[in-house]
């Protein structure tokens, strides 16, 4: 009986061990799924970390300006103080912000617009940092920067992600909201190749070879 005792703790102690395990793994995985993280947001619209709420609201100076959104996707607006806006659509947060303002301001006149803040780099004729709004186009950013050098390639400007190269090429009439370009992101504009650059030289050189094959051959 002893031994028989024995050989039935020896086969339940394990089994009983890889149940515990299974039930403490499915309650972690229901915790898992019962806590998601944001959700994707409804619009190519919809705001990221590094993105910001531009405020203009008329007679108030002090409250208008670029709000950024920061890494937790919160955004700090003056006098209505934080708010988690990265799984938020677009269209609810900007009615938000004109009736919360409507609570402590006189009839206000309201503007929200959501910007990213992007890098345009490359040949164009300043470079730097800046805001765009989701209806401007590819071009309207560069027009920003001053436009293209002489030497730009307007028509293979690039778009690179922590110093990659993304796939593809942006057309100058791409709306910003409709791209794939996020804050933080480079709009590059590479430049011409020599031989575009210098055309006179070129043909000044074709022309010169076809004399001497000429002379040559004759």
């Amino acid at each position: 009986m002893r031994d028989s005792h024995g050989w039935w703790s020896l086969v339940l102690a394990p089994l009983l061990c890889t149940m515990g395990a299974a039930l403490s793994a499915g309650h972690w995985l229901e915790a898992q799924t019962a806590a998601p993280s944001d959700p994707a947001p409804d619009s190519a619209l919809a705001l990221r970390p590094g993105d910001a709420v531009r405020l203009r609201i008329w007679r108030e100076p002090d409250l208008s300006g670029d709000f950024p959104v920061n890494e937790s996707g919160i955004v700090v607006l003056p006098k209505l103080g934080p708010r988690r806006v990265v799984a938020e659509h677009p269209d609810s947060l900007k009615a938000w912000v004109v009736r919360s303002y409507g609570n402590v301001l006189k009839n206000p006149s309201i503007e929200v617009l959501l910007v990213r803040r992007i890098q345009v780099l490359g040949a164009v004729k300043n470079p730097g940092l800046y805001p765009v709004e989701p209806t401007m186009s590819v071009a309207d950013a560069i027009a920003l920067a001053g436009g293209t050098t002489p030497q730009g390639r307007s028509n293979k400007v690039e778009l690179r992600r922590q110093g990659e190269k993304v796939p593809g090429k942006l057309a100058g009439r791409l709306l910003i909201g409709e791209s794939p370009i996020r804050s933080g992101d480079q709009i590059f504009v590479p430049d011409r190749s020599w031989i575009s650059r210098n055309p006179g030289i070129v043909v000044g050189v074709l022309g010169l070879v076809t004399t001497i094959i000429y002379r040559l051959a004759n």
